[in-house]
């Protein structure tokens, strides 16, 4: 496993609050996985994107099966290959073979009302142009936004290959990681624990949510994750946002060319940094390392790289959960 930009701290070597996250993590999922690992740098956001990982994927009685569903077809619409093959290997760990291979080639599932569910989770790519809104219980819901943003910071700040050559694509490699998570991956989990996590003072949970912990948890990363917008002047943060109500999704056909055109007026001092973010928004493996470069420059810590991808990330997922607002229900 490779990590794109920078080398988190060894997980032996954490304390504090990311010790706390990786002690859970230990417990309900398959450990500090690189996809929190990557976060690491901003404990107070690994926080909360673990407590909305585990409050919507994780715990309660919704169906695994059918979150795991969701987690795969919302990660192949924003083309993160990192996290369709773990979660293709997870449908393994549930049993669930046949339809794990469906899910790994991008097919639909024979189940209908698997597949208006499959077909529901990609449309949130682009929710105006889908009319795009949400009939399925609150963790489902959450499960789609949950990975809206963790795609954005997988592809931004890891390498798409789980193992060497991409031997996770095979479906022996798949099915034997399966078998070896499976105990983990059935094992219920009780909602709640993940909350424990978050610093009280948090935003007030979506309607959405009805009072479903995972309101709470979206909440808190929606909180956290904004804050990274202060690492911009104004007139770039409204660059960010405006270009992710107007595209709704669209993958850039030309993401430098594009990011390069948006930035071409805003001031000298922000545009590296806009431009991170707006591929973090759109096409978030198209960050390159002289993005990065340039960017510390004036921010050398890995800590602001963090939260600038994570504010291009948030924007684009709470785009997604604005249809769910109660104008759009």
């Amino acid at each position: 496993m490779t990590y794109r930009f920078f080398t988190p701290v060894p997980v032996k070597a954490a304390t504090g609050l990311t010790a706390e996250v990786y002690r859970q993590l230990r417990d309900d999922f398959l450990g500090p996985v690189p996809t929190f690992q990557a976060l690491s740098a901003v404990p107070e956001l690994l926080a909360a994107t673990w407590a909305l990982m585990r409050e919507a994927l994780l715990a309660g009685d919704a169906s695994r099966v059918d979150r795991e569903l969701v987690a795969t077809a919302v990660s192949r619409a924003n083309r993160c290959r990192f996290c369709v093959d773990a979660h293709v290997m997870l449908l393994h760990a549930l049993g669930e073979h046949e339809l794990a291979e469906v899910a790994a080639r991008g097919g639909t599932p024979p189940e209908p009302r698997q597949a208006a569910l499959v077909a529901w989770a990609e449309a949130s790519r682009s929710p105006e142009a889908a009319d795009w809104a949400s009939p399925y219980r609150p963790e489902v819901t959450a499960t789609a936004l949950a990975f809206h943003f963790v795609n954005r910071i997988v592809s931004a700040l890891l390498d798409p290959d789980l193992l060497p050559a991409g031997l996770q694509r095979s479906r022996v490699v798949r099915s034997a990681g399966g078998r070896l998570y499976a105990r983990t991956a059935r094992e219920p989990k009780e909602p709640g624990r993940g909350l424990s996590l978050l610093d009280a003072g948090t935003a007030p949970p979506p309607a959405w949510a009805g009072g479903h912990p995972v309101g709470v948890a979206y909440a808190a990363l929606r909180d956290t994750a904004m804050r990274g917008g202060d690492l911009l002047g104004d007139v770039a943060r409204r660059t960010v946002e405006a270009a992710v109500r107007w595209e709704d999704g669209r993958f850039p056909a030309r993401p430098a060319e594009w990011a390069a055109d948006l930035i071409r007026d805003l001031p000298g001092v922000d545009r590296v940094g806009t431009r991170i973010a707006l591929l973090a928004a759109f096409a978030p493996a198209a960050i390159r390392p002289g993005d990065v470069a340039l960017w510390r420059l004036s921010h050398p810590d890995d800590a602001d790289l963090v939260r600038l991808v994570a504010y291009g990330a948030i924007t684009a997922t709470d785009h997604v959960a604005q249809a769910l607002s109660p104008a759009h229900l």
